[in-house]
């Protein structure tokens, strides 16, 4: 048995290479399907794998505060609104048990001044504790501090691509910037933290919050302490962050004397933002690997619609096969094992263009190359399927051939 076996393997390798031109086209199908799995699969991890990165370079364990009411349904996100003020951060830092530091946040973005450069980059007011909450660290100089704050002095710490689009070469501090035509001494410079969810987070200057607030963007009349436009805040405890989000609730609650109705704030943790965006890249990752895989339906089907017309082309060479002994049996298994090999090379050439995309691919954008070890399984395995099953109806079509009706064609 394993003799007649490993004789239909060798005949049908011979087959197939006597064919080069048949075989190739054949197998075409199911590589450009296993290809696309590998490739699609990856970029689809790589991109849920860029995401999270983005997520946590806003900050470890770090909570947010929005003005606003959150809206569910066909509207979904925050209608904006002036609701959230610095009193609110000050109350959480000393109210809040589950709180270690808040940061207030207050942007605009507008013209910013060296002598004859100039760029247009998001002024942002906050306190000293800013680099601690939000995961930044400080490259050369310092970040200002509790008295520049409370003072009110005109200090400034730029961004790296603010300080290279400004200065280029120059040593930026104790230079002079001019931001809404008001001088800016310059005390520091952030490390790069590049792109997060759409921001260019290097494109930027901190200055303290009471400046932001009285200085440059003006305080809102009928509020009596400066609107804000986020509040982040670290938790105590990393591994249970909905502590601090309920207690922040509860007070903001008690703060803004709201009852009944809804919140005219929304609390968001790091872990919601992440669980929504890993939900959401699930979903991307599973249409792209079910899109690719259609290919290799596809390339079943050219596998099929080849072995028939190959059968109709050997009715002589299946004849006398019969003639000299040859059963049925042995007619199906050669063509079942000829489906086989197409889809097994093809799968395994597919693979290898896979990755080598994955790659190219990776070298080309921010994404990561990850090449999933279950997407190749998954697709090796289906390749052999689709040559067993595609190859079948061909391979029994031969087998039925009457030895007679074959020769005499």
């Amino acid at each position: 048995m394993s003799t007649n076996f490993l004789e239909n393997i060798k005949m049908a390798s011979k087959t197939l290479s006597a064919n080069k031109l048949r075989s190739g086209l054949t197998m075409l199908g199911v590589i450009i399907g296993n290809a696309s799995v590998i490739a699609m699969v990856a970029v689809g991890q790589g991109g849920q794998k860029y995401i999270t990165q983005q997520f946590e370079s806003l900050g470890t364990n770090v909570l947010f505060v929005f003005p606003g009411v959150e809206q569910r349904g066909p509207q979904a996100g925050v209608v904006q609104a002036n609701s959230l003020v610095l009193a609110d951060a000050e109350a959480i830092a000393l109210e809040v048990p589950a709180v270690t530091e808040v940061a207030p946040e207050k942007s605009e973005r507008t013209l910013v001044t060296y002598y004859d450069r100039e760029t247009q980059v998001n002024i942002t007011g906050t306190t000293p504790e800013y680099p601690s909450v939000r995961d930044a660290q400080v490259a050369r100089g310092e970040f200002f501090n509790f008295l520049d704050v409370k003072t009110g002095d005109r200090v400034a710490v730029l961004g790296s691509d603010t300080a290279q689009t400004l200065f280029g070469t120059q040593n930026p501090l104790e230079q002079k910037i001019r931001i809404r035509n008001l001088s800016f001494r310059v005390i520091g410079v952030m490390e790069e933290k590049g792109a997060s969810l759409g921001q260019n987070q290097d494109e930027v200057i901190f200055i303290p919050i009471t400046v932001m607030a009285n200085q440059i963007s003006g305080q809102e009349s009928n509020q009596s302490s400066p609107t804000l436009q986020s509040i982040a805040v670290a938790a105590k405890n990393p591994d249970n962050s909905s502590a601090a989000q309920y207690q922040i609730t509860n007070l903001l609650r008690l703060r803004h004397n709201i009852l009944k109705g809804e919140d005219d704030f929304s609390v968001r943790s790091q872990q919601d933002l992440m669980a929504t965006a890993d939900r959401v890249t699930n979903i991307l990752v599973l249409v792209l690997g079910a899109t690719a895989g259609i290919s290799l339906v596809v390339g079943g089907i050219g596998i099929m619609n080849i072995m028939l017309v190959s059968v109709v082309e050997r009715t002589q060479e299946i004849g006398l096969r019969k003639a000299l002994g040859a059963t049925g049996n042995d007619i199906l298994i050669q063509f079942t094992i000829e489906a086989i090999i197409l889809a097994t090379i093809g799968g395994f050439i597919g693979i290898g263009l896979g990755v080598g995309g994955t790659v190219i691919i990776a070298a080309l954008s921010p994404l990561e190359a990850i090449v999933s070890s279950q997407a190749i399984v998954v697709a090796m395995t289906v390749s052999g399927a689709i040559g067993l099953i595609f190859g079948v109806v061909p391979a029994r079509n031969a087998a039925q051939l009457d030895p007679i009706i074959a020769l005499r064609s």
